[in-house]
């Protein structure tokens, strides 16, 4: 699905450099990759019925930040929400955009998608290098009847900085004292084993090539590349799947407005069928802007994409959220941004 969107969205491009009127509007952004194949396939629907053009980059979240400080695009994207403090120092508004789901993804001949269960601390465990081999007595006992290889375990991680490690990270850390004492949270940290591909595709082309490797990609990677997944036990014990309703989950009840900038992190939460590696993914756009129009552009994308855009979502395994808080977004861009006069941009 994500590749007949994205070609899609570059022959639609590719149209419309000719077919569109010249005061069309061009967006930029750049940062996640988590969302990246939501992104590109509203921007194509998006470009259909506007006529306006969303340019998004892939480069992980730390470049989305990075990018969006100085400011080189007109929104950034993360997956790992920044603090009220960040906020502040870079005069920026954050708010949720889409919700979904990272999943341990395993290459192990003949092993179909969800047959496998792994617990936190076991799954912390082979990312410290613990558990080395697919035949460890931990994950037989875990999985019996599953015909596991005496194979040792290639670990595969993120080499950049992302937001997807940073939820990654953050759920090994609320799992495992030792995780959490030897490596800790972050959106780049020192990886005691494996090696790095760059952005969700890295990670996903690594497993997909490679025998009896283990990785973590975005939900809907897994779905496109053919990739298994593992299933998880969550804080309430239970052995889940990932899915749109798992998903959604971890993120019943959530006080959005509980944190700054609504940077809420979704992950181990203790609903019974919470999946345990849920998030959120942001947006970013300056509070002060110097280019009103292009932020307001910006906006306008996200409005619609609220409106007309859940059911791609859907259909591209994500979680759209709810009305009360895509409402309460809109709140903060009334509220919270302004021109360099000081009139508000949005509406």
């Amino acid at each position: 699905m994500f590749k007949r969107f994205c070609a899609t969205f570059m022959a639609t491009a590719a149209l419309a450099a000719t077919a569109l009127p010249v005061q069309a509007t061009d967006i930029t952004g750049a940062g996640a990759s988590f969302p990246f194949p939501l992104y590109a396939a509203w921007a194509a629907r998006y470009l259909e019925e506007t006529g306006n053009r969303v340019n998004y980059q892939s480069i992980g979240s730390g470049g989305g930040v990075a990018q969006i400080s100085k400011p080189t695009v007109d929104f950034g994207a993360t997956d790992a929400p920044l603090t009220g403090e960040e906020l502040d120092q870079n005069g920026l508004l954050q708010f949720p955009a889409v919700l979904g789901g990272t999943v341990p993804v395993v290459n192990i001949p003949g092993i179909e998608p969800g047959a496998i269960t792994m617990s936190g601390p076991e799954l912390a465990d082979i990312f410290l290098g613990k558990i080395r081999r697919w035949n460890d007595p931990a994950l037989v006992a875990r999985n019996p009847g599953v015909a596991l290889p005496a194979a040792d375990i290639l670990v595969v991680h993120r080499s950049d900085g992302s937001g997807t490690t940073f939820g990654w990270t953050d759920y090994l850390s609320q799992v495992s004292p030792e995780w959490k004492s030897t490596v800790g949270q972050g959106k780049a940290v020192k990886w005691p084993v494996g090696q790095g591909g760059k952005g969700n595709e890295g990670v996903a082309n690594y497993v997909k090539q490679l025998r009896h490797t283990i990785g973590y990609v975005e939900y809907g990677y897994a779905r496109e590349n053919g990739l298994s997944h593992v299933a998880l036990v969550n804080q309430a014990g239970n052995a889940v799947q990932p899915s749109a309703e798992t998903f959604a989950a971890a993120a019943d009840g959530a006080d959005w407005n509980s944190v700054p900038g609504m940077g809420l992190m979704l992950t181990n939460q203790p609903g019974a069928n919470a999946w345990p590696l849920a998030t959120a993914t942001f947006i970013l756009v300056p509070r002060v802007s110097r280019r009103p129009e292009s932020t307001r552009a910006a906006l306008d994308f996200f409005d619609w994409a609220f409106r007309t855009g859940s059911q791609m979502a859907n259909d591209m395994y994500y979680v759209p959220l709810p009305q009360s808080v895509t409402d309460a977004v809109r709140e903060k861009w009334r509220t919270g941004l302004r021109d360099r006069n000081g009139e508000s941009i949005w509406p």
